[in-house]
């Protein structure tokens, strides 16, 4: 009895030596500086959600979704996330990546200035001075909200410039608009001066496009699928938590990045973020889940007013998955 019972000590102390399986570190390179529309990855670290799915998540910020994208595709950065528009640009040139969970399914772009100036609709742009960044994803798609509004370049001026350059305009006074993202740029403009700032959205006037998700090499997804939908659970689950708690998940940003904003502001921006994250198809779904005619529609409109090949309308399914997506429930 006395061996027996050394031997199952043995065994047992033999186990309690080994070391636990090794979490997976994972890189996840943000589009941009950090700011409120980040909350849930950040939110999903610290609430130990990645964790649980075997995953050790470092955050990195970004400096613009092509540059985030170029870092994906060389495999620098395990994920990404960008404005998916941008990556289906560089995909159809021929980098290695694919969207694998689009989560703002509904365009954030707008063309905003101070509350207090009464800009309230298209017709209101008419005699206004209005800031743009040449080249970015939102003055591509500027002619199409023109179109869809009747507004012609002629009735307004324009001034541009980099991105503070263009928030500079606004705060000082030298443009009364700027085009920028409802979460983002509102959000930093209202830091530097206290006051409100109202958004008109392309969304409100037809322009049904997606915009930030999660994308990876695709040489990377084919070698780790199970590693692709860890971190796709462990996201979405992020996302969901975060929903439910806006400021603790705000908080997170602040608590791993001091210096990363304004507790308010944070708040306020993730919370104009929540509600572009699903269309009415799938507004009882679970984040990420994009359908097919969302996307197709996307790729169109990119292809007619944002600069992509005509080539990408062949094939819209080359530049996303849902596979690598939790079911509902798990």
């Amino acid at each position: 009895m006395k061996r027996l019972i050394g031997a199952v000590s043995a065994v047992l102390m033999t186990f309690a030596a080994m070391p636990a399986q090794a979490a997976d570190k994972v890189v996840l390179m943000l589009n941009w500086y950090v700011y409120g529309e980040h909350a849930p990855f950040y939110y999903g670290k610290a609430k130990g959600i990645y964790a649980a799915e075997g995953i050790e998540l470092e955050i990195q910020e970004g400096r613009g979704s092509a540059a985030t994208t170029q870092a994906v595709a060389a495999k620098t950065a395990d994920f990404g996330y960008v404005d998916v528009p941008t990556m289906m640009r560089a995909a159809i040139k021929g980098a290695p990546v694919v969207a694998t969970g689009v989560l703002l399914q509904t365009s954030p772009m707008s063309a905003m200035g101070f509350a207090d100036k009464n800009i309230r609709k298209p017709e209101d742009i008419k005699g206004k001075t209005v800031a743009i960044t040449p080249a970015d994803s939102m003055t591509q798609i500027w002619p199409l909200f023109l179109k869809k509004t009747g507004l012609k370049e002629s009735d307004f001026k324009t001034v541009a410039g980099d991105g503070q350059t263009k928030l500079n305009a606004v705060i000082n006074g030298q443009a009364d608009l700027l085009l920028g993202y409802v979460m983002d740029q509102s959000m930093k403009i209202k830091d530097a001066t206290g006051k409100d700032v109202y958004p008109i959205k392309f969304a409100d006037y037809g322009i049904n496009m997606v915009s930030s998700g999660i994308i990876a090499n695709s040489d990377y997804v084919k070698a780790n699928a199970d590693l692709v939908r860890r971190f796709m659970s462990a996201t979405t689950k992020a996302v969901e938590a975060a929903e439910k708690e806006p400021k603790a998940a705000a908080q997170a940003i602040l608590d791993a990045n001091p210096k990363g904003g304004k507790i308010d502001t944070l708040t306020q921006g993730f919370e104009l973020t929540i509600p572009l994250y699903r269309t009415a198809e799938t507004k009882g779904k679970r984040p990420f889940q994009v359908t097919d005619q969302n996307m197709t529609d996307s790729v169109n409109l990119m292809v007619e007013y944002g600069g992509l090949d005509a080539k990408a309308k062949d094939n819209p399914k080359a530049f996303y998955t849902n596979d690598y997506l939790p079911k509902s429930g798990t």
